[in-house]
C-alpha cells in the first residue's frame, strides 16, 4: 500500500480537531506588522489583526510561504512514497509557484493548486487524506483531487467592505455606498477568482441567514458528506444559528465549524461567514 503524505498551508483554516484527524501538515503564510513577521496563526491570531487595524485604520501586508520553507517542510517526508501539498489559489498568492519551484527539488512532491482559498482548500485536503487512507498513490489521488476542483462551492458574505478598502481591493466609494445601504455582499469563488454575487441588505445575522438559504434550500446537485461553515469572528450565537439552518436544509452527514485563519481575516474582516461544500 502506498504511503502519501497530505501538507497544506496555513490558509485551507481546517480545525486542530481535523488536522490531527487526518495527520495533515499545515505550513503558515507570513502576516507583517510594523516591519515585524509573524507566522500566520501561531505567533498572530485574527483578533489581532483587527485591534491592529481599528488602533491605525491600516491592514498588515501578507506575505507567501517561501520556496526555501517549502523545500524543508517536503524535506521532512521523505520516508513516504510521496508528499501531496494543497495550496490556496494561484491567483490568491505566490504560494502556489514558490511550492512547485521547491518541489522540483523532490521525486517524490506533487503540488495541487486548489483554486480556492479558505475551507474551499479545505475539502480537498479532507479528499486527500481519505483517499490516501484507502492505499491510493499520488498519481491517483491528484486525478481525484482535480475532478473536485471544478465542484468546490466557496462563498461567504462580508459585513463590511472596510477591510477590502484598506486592503486596496475596492474603492472608498464602493464601501461607503454599501455602508450607507447597509450592503452585505456575498463573495463567490468561480473558475480560481473571487466575484461579487448576491447583495443583501440589513444586518448581518438576517443576511447571513438568507445567504444560507439560497446556498442551500431544495438543492439536489449537493454531496452531502460534509459541509464548512468557516467565519471570520462571528457570535456563538450566530454559529448556532447558522447550523441549525444548515442542517435543516440538506441532510450533511458532518458539519464541521472553523475560524478563518489570518490571511483570510486580513481581507475580508470580522463578521464575515460562508457555508463550502462540494457539488455533483
Amino acid at each position: 500500500m502506498s504511503k502519501v503524505k497530505i501538507t497544506c498551508d496555513s490558509t485551507a483554516d481546517l480545525s486542530h480537531e481535523l488536522i490531527q484527524k487526518y495527520n495533515i501538515d499545515t505550513i503558515p503564510l507570513y502576516i507583517i506588522i510594523d516591519e515585524n513577521t509573524y507566522r500566520d496563526s501561531v505567533d498572530i491570531q485574527p483578533d489581532d489583526i483587527y485591534a491592529y487595524a481599528q488602533r491605525t485604520g491600516k491592514l498588515p501586508k501578507t506575505a507567501a510561504v517561501s520556496v526555501q520553507n517549502y523545500i524543508d517542510l517536503f524535506a521532512k517526508y521523505q520516508e513516504y512514497d510521496a508528499i501531496i501539498h494543497i495550496n490556496i489559489g494561484q491567483q490568491f498568492s505566490s504560494s502556489f509557484q514558490n511550492a512547485y519551484i521547491a518541489s522540483q527539488e523532490f521525486k517524490n512532491v506533487y503540488v495541487i493548486n486548489s483554486e480556492n482559498l479558505s475551507t474551499g482548500s479545505g475539502h480537498l485536503v479532507i479528499e486527500a487524506a481519505e483517499l490516501a487512507a484507502q492505499g491510493l498513490d499520488a498519481e491517483q489521488i491528484c486525478e481525484n483531487l482535480k475532478r473536485v476542483i471544478p465542484k468546490i462551492d466557496a462563498s461567504f458574505v462580508i459585513d463590511t467592505l472596510d477591510y477590502l478598502k484598506m486592503g486596496g481591493r475596492c474603492s472608498s466609494i464602493q464601501a461607503f455606498g454599501a455602508s450607507l445601504l447597509n450592503i452585505k455582499p456575498c463573495i463567490e469563488v468561480i473558475d480560481g477568482k473571487m466575484e461579487v454575487g448576491k447583495k443583501y441588505r440589513g444586518k448581518i445575522e438576517k443576511s447571513i441567514q438568507k445567504y444560507v438559504v439560497d446556498r442551500l434550500k431544495d438543492r439536489d446537485d449537493i454531496i452531502t458528506d460534509r459541509v464548512f461553515i468557516t467565519h471570520s469572528g462571528c457570535s456563538v450565537d450566530l454559529l448556532n444559528q447558522v447550523k441549525q439552518l444548515v442542517i435543516e436544509s440538506q441532510p450533511f452527514e458532518e458539519v464541521f465549524i472553523t475560524r478563518a485563519s489570518c490571511t483570510i481575516s486580513c481581507h475580508c474582516g470580522p463578521n464575515t461567514l460562508g457555508v463550502l461544500f462540494k457539488t455533483k
